[in-house]
């Protein structure tokens, strides 16, 4: 569920403007959004700095700590070459490959872990699936 229609029509735009690259990242942010909205309780909030990035955000309904679980990021600095960026709060996914980047203090002040995503990498995509899956799982706690 988005906050508000401004949201809604925002990623729409996006999504309709945007011409998918070698590395399939629109085919995966597609995929994420769509697991994500698979989920109950959500909120999702997307917040559009062209040339900068597109952020989509959720928060679970029992999240009163928190402003989001997973924070899923268009960098826009190349609109013909887009490319991902997914945060988490650190001690809210398992990242047991280590495939991720620790961001001391990197999602809103705190600890993070951020996969970026700009190859064609289908184990790379599953993993991050698998991340914003226990995110939400330790959201809803």
């Amino acid at each position: 569920m988005f906050i508000d229609t401004s949201h809604r029509e925002e990623l729409d735009a996006l999504l309709e403007s945007w011409t998918e690259s070698e590395a399939k990242t629109k085919s995966a942010f597609v995929d994420y959004k769509n697991l994500l909205l698979s989920f109950e309780g959500l909120t999702l909030s997307f917040k559009g700095r062209p040339g900068v990035s597109f952020s989509l955000r959720a928060k679970h309904e029992k999240q009163t700590e928190r402003e989001l679980f997973v924070l899923v990021d268009v960098v826009d600095d190349d609109p013909d070459d887009r490319w991902l960026s997914v945060c988490f709060y650190a001690d809210m996914i398992n990242d047991a490959d280590e495939l991720g980047d620790w961001v001391p203090g990197g999602l809103m002040g705190e600890d993070a872990c951020c996969f970026n995503l700009d190859e064609d990498d289908a184990t790379m995509r599953a993993y991050i699936k698998d991340r914003i899956t226990d995110a939400y799982n330790s959201a809803k706690k």
